[in-house]
């Protein structure tokens, strides 16, 4: 049996819950998956609502599957038209693209064309009866399509220009942003530990009645190449991290003999090409931590660890080699082990 690696923050609140505090439950769903909120607190009202409505208002702003969404009526504007951004929507989009900016294209916002190309959209679904993957000449033109329709983001006036065509895609941010949502929402009604979750990606603050940090498995790799004893196990105590996993195993089709994962490359307009199984990424917001794991997969082990490395993320590479996966953990990651 692999021995369990185990990850604590460096920097801890003593601070605990007031006696007689219990755990608290908030479920709901949400962006096609389901959401919680675990409260440690003596006393607590139902929070179900707030939580709910903040989920609500990043659907109705950031959701591609929605129609009547604002992600959704700006892909479909005219060119030229300037769409004016409320708060949350341009906090993602604005670190979007920084990530754009600081990963040299390897995560781009506005890929959702090619996204809705390889099936993986609202809509002509990979799983999907009649669906066929693009062939070089539509990938090609798509790219040149996303080259001519720059985007234009005036970020003093928070505001957007849709150059005509482009499709936004915020899937690999919104889930994050969705739990730094609901852990604020916590804190508004004066909530200090918690627990929260939006389709398996979270965020921790504080500790459990007893005393005891919020621990948290870190997702694995269901592989049936690989034997549970070969991949690494490791728990965190989420006390103010939040955690994000990027794996090709969870949206995939095959495709000439290889996995098309959900995950592509905007550089090159097709699944990512490495043998990256996943990326784990703990932060402070869950938002940082959804955009860097696309981003590390994206950019693969090598040029993957040099950013993490760089910017001193705390992240693991798990890679499928020979019926094993070889984890490399960063610097950060590291220093975390206890």
């Amino acid at each position: 049996m692999t021995e369990r690696a185990v990850l604590i923050p460096l920097d801890l609140d003593p601070a605990v819950p007031p006696p007689g505090s219990r755990i608290h439950t908030f479920e709901g769903t949400s962006m096609g998956t389901s959401w919680s909120a675990r409260v440690a607190a003596n006393r607590v009202g139902d929070l179900r609502p707030a939580l709910q409505a903040e989920l609500d208002t990043i659907v109705a702003q950031m959701s591609h599957w929605e129609p009547d969404s604002l992600l959704s009526r700006y892909n479909r504007a005219p060119a030229g038209t300037w769409i004016d951004l409320p708060a949350p929507f341009f906090d993602v989009i604005d670190y979007a693209l920084w990530a754009h900016m600081a990963s040299g294209g390897a995560y781009d916002p506005a890929a959702g064309a090619l996204v809705d190309l390889w099936g993986f959209g609202a809509a002509r679904r990979y799983d999907h009866t009649g669906f066929y993957a693009p062939d070089d000449a539509a990938i090609e033109r798509a790219l040149d399509r996303r080259a001519a329709a720059r985007l234009s983001f005036d970020r003093d006036g928070r505001r957007l220009q849709q150059p005509g065509g482009l499709r936004l895609d915020l899937s690999s941010i919104a889930k994050g942003y969705a739990v730094d949502r609901l852990a604020s929402c916590l804190e508004r009604h004066g909530m200090r530990h918690y627990l929260v979750e939006v389709g398996g990606e979270l965020r921790g603050a504080g500790v459990k009645p007893d005393g005891h940090p919020w621990w948290v498995e870190i997702e694995g790799v269901p592989d049936a190449a690989v034997p549970d004893s070969a991949a690494p196990q490791a728990v965190v105590a989420l006390h103010g991290l939040s955690i994000a996993t990027s794996g090709d195993y969870r949206q995939y089709f095959e495709h000439g003999g290889r996995r098309a994962s959900h995950t592509l490359d905007p550089r090159t307009g097709r699944p990512v090409a490495g043998d990256v199984a996943s990326v784990t990424v703990l932060a402070r917001t869950c938002m940082e931590a959804d955009a860097l794991s696309t981003v590390l997969t994206v950019l693969g082990p090598d040029d993957g660890f040099a950013f993490a490395e760089a910017r001193a993320l705390a992240a693991r590479v798990l890679v499928r080699r020979a019926g094993t996966l070889d984890e490399i953990a960063t610097p950060a990651w590291k220093a975390l082990l206890q």
